[in-house]
C-alpha cells in the first residue's frame, strides 16, 4: 500500500497527461497538491520539510528557468531573422536524402547541442527547425525527444557525469568503458526509434552505421578523459557521417533546390552560424578551458538548508540548495548571446526594433506557462525526495526483482528523471544506492552505475519539464501530454532493452 501510495503522484500527473489530454502547466499542480496530501497522510509531512523542500525546488526550477527564458529568447530573435529556416535549408542542402536528413537533425544535431547545454534546449531548438522541413509538431518534438536522449550523459560539457563520478565516489576510468557501451547502445536504439517516430523509410544498416560512428567517438573521448566534449564531438561526427552516407540525389531535395526555395533563406545562414557557433565556441572557453572553469566558479551563491526529519523518521541531512555558478551557468551565455545577435542582425540587416519586440512577445507566450508547469513538477520531486517517497519506489523495484535488478537498473534512472526532470538528480539520488545495490548483489558497481545513467539520459525524452519546451516553441502549449504518449512506450521498452544488456554484464563479471 505504502509503494502505491507513495508513486500515486506520479500515476496522477501521468494519468491526466495520457488520458486527460492535460498540459504540464495543469497536470503539474494537480500532482503537486495531490503529493502533499499524500506526504502528509502517510509519510510524516511537517512544515518544515514542506518548507525545505519547496524552497530546494523552487531554487533548481529556478536554474532550468534561467536557461528556458534566454533560449527562447535567443531562438525567436534568430527565428526574426530567418535563422531557423537558413539552418534547415543548409541541412537540406548537405545532405540531399530527405529520410536521412530528418533522422540527422532529429537525432546526431539534437545530441551536438545536448554536449553544448541541456535543459531542453536541444528540442527548444531542433523541433522548430522539423517543423519548417514539413514534420508535424507533435512528431517534430517527440522523434527530437527520443533522438537526443543518447547524449545526456555526456552532455552540458559533462556536468551530468561528474555529478554521478563525485557522489558515487567511483574512478571514471573504472565508471567509463560501461557507460560507454551502454550509451552506445542507447545511441543506435534511439536513432532507430527516432526513425521510425519520422515515419521515413531509413535503412537500419544506414542509421547503425551512423550510430557507429557516434558511439565510437563519444567512447573515445570518454576513455580518454574528455568527457565535457564526448557529446558535442559524438553529434558533429554523426552529422559528418550523415553527410557522406546521404549524397545520394533526392528528388524532393533537388526541387525544392532549383525552385530556389532553399537559397532565398541564405543571406541569413552565416550570421545564424556565427550566432551559434559564438555560443558554443563561448561555453567550450567558459566551461571547457580548466584555468578558466575554476576561476569563474570561484564566484558561487549557494543558500544553506537545515537537517529536517518527517514524522516518520526520514531524515534529510543540513545541506545546501542548488548552487548558481553566475559566469559559468548556461543562462548566461545565452543571454549574452541573445542580447549580441540582436545587435548583430541588425547590423548585417536581418533585425529590426519590431522584430525584436515581437521575439519579446513571443518568449513571453512560450515560457510563462512552461514554467508553471516546471516550477509544481520540481517541486513535486523535491517534496517525493524529502518524505522518501522516490527512495521507497527504488527500494521496492530492487526487492521485487531480487538477484534481476540490473534488469531493472535503467528504470530507476528512468524513473528519477521522471520524477525530478534532471539525469544529475536521478543520479544523485540513486546512485549511491545502485552502487549500494551492487555490493549486496556482487555485481560490478560499474554495471548498475553504468544502466543508472543511461536510464537517466533516456527519462529525458519522457520528462514533462522538458517536453513542455519542446511544445513552447511550436506552438503545441498545453498539448505534451499527445508527445509524452509517443515518447513512453519507446523510453521504456529500450530502458529494458538495456537493461537486458547490464543483466548480461553483469552475468558475465560474476
Amino acid at each position: 500500500m505504502h509503494y502505491l501510495l507513495a508513486a500515486s503522484p506520479i500515476l496522477i500527473v501521468i494519468a491526466l497527461m495520457l488520458l486527460g489530454r492535460w498540459g504540464g502547466q495543469r497536470a503539474g499542480p494537480v500532482g503537486w497538491l495531490a503529493g502533499i496530501v499524500v506526504a502528509a497522510l502517510a509519510f510524516g509531512l511537517t512544515p518544515e520539510v514542506l518548507w525545505v523542500s519547496q524552497a530546494k525546488g523552487i531554487l533548481l526550477a529556478l536554474y532550468v528557468l534561467v536557461v528556458l527564458w534566454p533560449a527562447l529568447l535567443l531562438y525567436n530573435i534568430v527565428r526574426q531573422a530567418g535563422g531557423i529556416d537558413a539552418l534547415a535549408g543548409a541541412l537540406q542542402r548537405a545532405i540531399r536524402k530527405r529520410s536521412v536528413l530528418l533522422l540527422v537533425v532529429a537525432w546526431a544535431f539534437s545530441g551536438a547541442l545536448e554536449g553544448l547545454a541541456g535543459f531542453g534546449i536541444p528540442i527548444a531548438i531542433v523541433a522548430p527547425m522539423l517543423v519548417g522541413l514539413g514534420v508535424m509538431p507533435v512528431t517534430a518534438v517527440a522523434a527530437v525527444a527520443v533522438g537526443h536522449a543518447w547524449a545526456v550523459t555526456f552532455g552540458d560539457m559533462g556536468v551530468i557525469w561528474q555529478s554521478l563520478v563525485a557522489v558515487t565516489g567511483i574512478e571514471p576510468a573504472t565508471l567509463a568503458p560501461a557507460a560507454a557501451l551502454m550509451l552506445g547502445m542507447a545511441c543506435l536504439l534511439c536513432g532507430l526509434a527516432a526513425a521510425r517516430i519520422l515515419r521515413h523509410n531509413v535503412a537500419w544498416p544506414v542509421v547503425a552505421m551512423i550510430a557507429g560512428v557516434m558511439a565510437g567517438v563519444q567512447a573515445l573521448l570518454a576513455l580518454i578523459g574528455l568527457t565535457p566534449l564526448a557529446a558535442l564531438g559524438a553529434g558533429l561526427a554523426g552529422i559528418a557521417a550523415a553527410v557522406w552516407l546521404g549524397r545520394a540525389r533526392d528528388p524532393e531535395a533537388d526541387q525544392a533546390a532549383q525552385s530556389g526555395a532553399i537559397d532565398s533563406q541564405s543571406a541569413a545562414l552565416w550570421p545564424t552560424l556565427a550566432v551559434y557557433g559564438g555560443l558554443g565556441v563561448l561555453m567550450t572557453v567558459l566551461i571547457g578551458v580548466p584555468p578558466v572553469k575554476a576561476a569563474l566558479d570561484s564566484v558561487v551563491w549557494r543558500a544553506a538548508f537545515p537537517q529536517v526529519s518527517t514524522l516518520n523518521g526520514f531524515v534529510t541531512p543540513a545541506g545546501f540548495g542548488q548552487a548558481f555558478r553566475i559566469f559559468t551557468h548556461p543562462g548566461a551565455s545565452i543571454l549574452l548571446a541573445a542580447m549580441l545577435s540582436a545587435l548583430f542582425y541588425r547590423w548585417v540587416g536581418l533585425g529590426n526594433l519590431a522584430g525584436w519586440g515581437e521575439a519579446l512577445r513571443a518568449t513571453w507566450r512560450a515560457a510563462a506557462p512552461a514554467s508553471v508547469g516546471i516550477l509544481s513538477m520540481v517541486g513535486l520531486s523535491a517534496l517525493m525526495e524529502h518524505c522518501g517517497m522516490t527512495l521507497l519506489l527504488a527500494q521496492g523495484l530492487s526487492a521485487l526483482m531480487a538477484g534481476a535488478f540490473a534488469l531493472a537498473s535503467p528504470l530507476v534512472g528512468i524513473l528519477g528523471a521522471f520524477a525530478t526532470g534532471s539525469n544529475i538528480n536521478s543520479n544523485v539520488l540513486f546512485g549511491p544506492m545502485q552502487k549500494s545495490v551492487a555490493g549486496l548483489l556482487h555485481i560490478a558497481p560499474a554495471v548498475l552505475l553504468a544502466a543508472q545513467t543511461t536510464g537517466g539520459s533516456l527519462g529525458s525524452m519522457i520528462a514533462p519539464a522538458k517536453l513542455i519546451v519542446g511544445c513552447s516553441t511550436v506552438g503545441l502549449a498545453g498539448r505534451d501530454g499527445e508527445v509524452l504518449r509517443i515518447t513512453l512506450p519507446y523510453g521504456v521498452l529500450i530502458g529494458l532493452a538495456l537493461g537486458g544488456v547490464a543483466w548480461l554484464m553483469a552475468v558475465v563479471g560474476k
